[in-house]
């Protein structure tokens, strides 16, 4: 019998909020292309991730994993820095 592996699913992004206690927001971006006029235009999508010390802050580059879910929005834990 075969064991499935589960691959673990990682996100660079920026930190745009840190108000909340052990939460930062992070915002993503990527492009995407449009199907009729072939012009790449950009996407930005918000995750709400565990930031346990309150080590991150407004403005860093950081590397976000998939978790469990901890809240009702928050399924990310910031893993670390980059640059």
């Amino acid at each position: 019998m075969k064991e499935k592996i589960k691959t673990v699913r990682t996100i660079k992004g920026v930190v745009v909020s840190d108000k909340m206690s052990k939460t930062a927001v992070v915002e993503t971006l990527r492009l995407r292309k449009h199907p009729k006029y072939k012009k790449y235009f950009k996407i930005s999508k918000r995750f709400k991730a565990h930031n346990p010390e309150n080590q991150y802050h407004v403005g860093d580059k950081v590397m976000l994993q998939e978790t469990r879910p901890m809240s009702k929005e928050k399924r990310w834990i910031i893993v670390s820095k980059t640059k």
